[in-house]
């Protein structure tokens, strides 16, 4: 990999790396060779779940933990990782091997959210926490903008459902779009459309459901500005 492209990176996290190495291992799938950025994925998790645990600790006082638990689930999970990842264009930096490769890796939600829950690590590793968790706060500020600590309960369907109801509109329909991957990686993209309001948005996930869900989250951002 380009120098150069490793730079673009660093600018886009907001994190130079002294040892590039760690920034190159973060970023190598395991088709792609050793070391790669398995077991630093797995320190990233720990850290992201962390750091996201304990802003939403100081965001919202009010909530319970089982409001604060879903919150942070929300936030962690793949669908919410490949959205960052994705515009972090994250999958232009992987390494991976010749069969990911042809098989479209790069966009591959599992592939892109390990990735950089691996470039989390990498960053731990090397600065620190407090190095860690300001990439991560940054990278998740929109996300936290977003949060209405009244849905804190409800995922992104239901509370999409809701918000539709409440201003006595149709609800939302949800279309399969495509399945690509093979059998034990596939990724599936679907089209959530609310007529009325002439929005329509795709959403890609592992499962149809985990795709549904990232549409309706995405609807639901939409309508928060209106």
């Amino acid at each position: 990999m380009r120098t150069e492209r490793l730079e673009r990176l660093e600018r886009a996290l907001g994190h130079t790396f002294l040892r590039r190495e760690l920034l190159q291992q973060a970023v190598t799938h395991r088709s792609y060779g050793t070391p790669h950025n398995e077991r630093i994925e797995f320190l990233g998790d720990s850290v992201l779940n962390c750091v996201i645990a304990a802003r939403l600790f100081e965001l919202f006082p009010g909530l319970r933990e089982g409001e604060l638990s879903r919150l942070r689930a929300n936030l962690v999970r793949q669908e919410t990782l490949f959205a960052i990842a994705q515009e972090l264009t994250l999958g232009n930096y992987l390494r991976l091997g010749e069969g990911e490769l042809k098989s479209g890796g790069f966009r591959r939600p599992s592939i892109l959210a390990d990735a950089l829950e691996a470039l989390f690590g990498a960053i731990f590793l090397e600065a620190g926490f407090e190095a860690a968790r300001s990439v991560i706060l940054r990278l998740y500020d929109a996300q936290f903008k977003a949060i209405d600590p009244r849905q804190a309960g409800k995922d992104p369907k239901t509370a999409l459902q809701e918000i539709l109801q409440g201003r006595r509109l149709a609800l939302p329909q949800y279309v399969l779009l495509t399945t690509r991957g093979e059998a034990h990686a596939q990724e599936f993209e679907v089209e959530c459309r609310v007529a009325e309001l002439d929005v329509c948005v795709r959403g890609i996930g592992s499962s149809r459901r985990s795709a549904e869900q990232e549409a309706a989250q995405q609807v639901c951002r939409i309508l928060d500005g209106r």
